[in-house]
C-alpha cells in the first residue's frame, strides 16, 4: 500500500515519498524530456530510478495539430505506457518546466491521478539519493478506457480579448523581465524567436516562474508562494489566466496557485505568446 506522505494536498510528492513508492505495481515514474533535449541526454546521464523518458511533443501533443490528443488516442498512448486508468502517474521534467506542463497536460487530459515530483532530479540529488543510468524495459502495455478532458483548465485567444475588454480577469506573464518587457521573444539561453512582435497581453501582471523555486528547483514555502502571489493583487476569488511564450512555464503558476494556494478558478492561454505576438490585430503593451 502506497505511503501517504505527501508535500502539499496530495499531487505535489517528495522525494521521501517517492523513495518509499515507487517500486508499487501501480504507480508509474516518467521523466519528460523538454526543450533542447531530443536526445534525452539528462535522462541517459542520470535519472531516478525506474523513471521512463517521455519526449514532450511526440507524448503530449497531437502528431499533426497545435493541439493535444483527442480520448482515443490518449488513451492509446497512455496503455502503451503501461498506465491503466487507475495507475498513479509521477512526472518530473528537464526543464523542470516540463514535469509540470506534462502535469497539466495529463490532468487536461483527464488522467485521475497525476503527482508531481518536487524538485525533480534536481531536489533528489541534493537529498543525496542516486540517479542511474540503466534504462528500464519498455513497461507492458495496459488497458486505458478513453476518458473526458478538463476544459476549465484552458482557455483560448477569443476568450482572452473578452477578458481585456471586460478587465474581470487578472492575467499572469511567468516570462522572464526581458521577455514581459518587450525586450526578447524568447528568454536568454536561445536563440530570440518565436513571434514577430514583443510585448506582453495588456493588462498583465508579471510573475517570473522561477522566483516561485528554491535552489533545488523545488517550490518554495506556502507563505513565501502567497506572498509573491499577493504582489499581482490576486484576491481568492479572482479568476485568472497564465501565460508565457509556448505555456510550459505558465503552468507552473497554474500549479502553484490551483494545487498550493488554492486558488478555484484558473486557467491556461496554452496558445501563450506564440500565438499572441503573431496574431494579425490583437492588442499588445509594452
Amino acid at each position: 500500500m502506497m505511503s501517504s506522505e505527501t508535500a502539499g494536498p496530495g499531487t505535489l510528492v517528495t522525494p521521501q515519498w517517492l523513495e518509499a513508492n515507487r517500486s508499487e505495481r501501480n504507480v508509474r515514474l516518467i521523466e519528460i524530456a523538454g526543450m533542447n533535449q531530443d536526445d534525452m541526454q539528462a535522462y541517459k546521464a542520470g535519472h531516478v530510478p525506474g523513471a521512463i523518458c517521455w519526449k514532450w511533443k511526440e507524448a503530449l501533443w497531437d502528431s499533426h495539430m497545435r493541439e493535444f490528443p483527442d480520448p482515443d488516442e490518449f488513451a492509446r498512448r497512455m496503455g502503451a505506457a503501461g498506465i491503466a486508468n487507475d495507475t498513479t502517474v509521477v512526472l518530473y521534467g528537464e526543464g523542470i518546466q516540463f514535469g509540470i506542463y506534462a502535469w497539466w497536460v495529463l490532468t487536461y487530459c483527464g488522467h485521475k491521478d497525476v503527482r508531481l515530483l518536487d524538485g525533480g532530479r534536481y531536489r533528489w540529488e541534493a537529498e543525496g539519493r542516486a540517479l542511474e543510468v540503466e534504462i528500464p524495459p519498455p513497461p507492458a502495455a495496459a488497458s486505458y478506457e478513453p476518458v473526458s478532458p478538463n476544459p476549465r483548465m484552458r482557455i483560448f485567444k477569443d476568450d482572452i480579448l473578452e477578458a481585456i475588454k471586460r478587465k474581470d480577469h487578472v492575467i499572469i506573464d511567468a516570462r522572464s523581465p526581458e521577455e514581459f518587457n518587450g525586450e526578447r521573444v524568447a528568454a536568454y539561453g536561445g536563440p530570440d524567436v518565436g513571434a514577430v512582435r514583443t510585448g506582453r497581453i495588456p493588462g498583465a501582471q508579471h510573475l517570473f516562474f522561477e522566483d516561485l523555486l528554491d535552489e533545488t528547483k523545488s517550490f518554495l514555502p506556502k507563505g513565501q508562494l502567497q506572498a509573491i502571489a499577493d504582489t499581482c493583487g490576486l484576491n481568492s476569488d479572482d479568476p485568472v489566466i497564465t501565460y508565457c511564450r509556448m505555456s510550459h512555464r505558465s503552468t507552473v503558476v497554474y500549479f502553484v496557485l490551483t494545487q498550493i494556494l488554492g486558488t478555484p478558478d484558473v486557467r491556461v492561454y496554452d496558445g501563450s505568446w506564440t500565438e499572441w505576438g503573431n496574431l494579425v490585430g490583437v492588442p499588445i503593451e509594452r
